[in-house]
């Protein structure tokens, strides 16, 4: 049994990819939930797939579901479609859309095929993370050596800019030196 490893790109940074192995006779829909997997993103949202060609632009629809909007051809869906099916080129590239308000795209591109099983991997699999992924919903940091979700505050306050009530600057910096001295300006 065929053994296919794709890179997954995300779209905005193409240093952050996450390597995954599934096998040729598997779905989509498996390929979509191991990619959420690999990047941390829940499984709330509407998804699809395009089969694509080397300039990554979309061909063929692999849809979670039918959604409500027109087709010029029918999508199939990811639940009855093998991944096998749709390789019809040795470098095979799709294009992964996740979340059609936030537009999370993702660019996959077939790196590997084997024909031997690890069997110490339980299909499909994440194998290889590269750099910080994007956060669904927040930004990420870095806590010791653990990734935490980091929410950014400010303090809106006029104070805290520097100002006092009267719109006057509170801070001790001497103009002349943040600036240097006034030069004479054309009237």
């Amino acid at each position: 049994m065929a053994v296919l490893k794709f890179r997954v790109y995300f779209e905005e940074d193409d240093s952050v990819y996450r390597d995954v192995v599934v096998k040729h006779n598997q779905h989509f829909f498996e390929l979509h939930q191991v990619i959420l997997k690999a990047y941390e993103f829940d499984n709330k949202h509407q998804a699809t797939f395009f089969r694509s060609n080397d300039h990554w632009q979309r061909g063929r629809e692999i849809s979670l579901e039918k959604y409500d909007r027109e087709y010029k051809v029918a999508p199939l869906l990811m639940t009855e479609t093998t991944i096998g099916s749709e390789i019809k080129d040795p470098n095979q590239k799709f294009v992964y859309l996740y979340d059609f308000v936030k537009n999370w795209y993702f660019l996959i591109e077939l790196i590997h095929v084997s024909k031997e099983e690890n069997s110490k991997l339980e299909y499909p699999a994440v194998v290889k993370s590269e750099s910080v992924g994007p956060s669904q919903y927040g930004t990420r940091g870095l806590v010791g050596d653990k990734l935490a979700e980091v929410e950014e505050k400010y303090d809106l306050n006029k104070s805290a800019e520097g100002f006092s009530e009267v719109g006057d600057e509170t801070g001790d910096l001497d103009v002349e030196e943040e600036f240097g001295p006034e030069e004479d300006t054309l009237l």
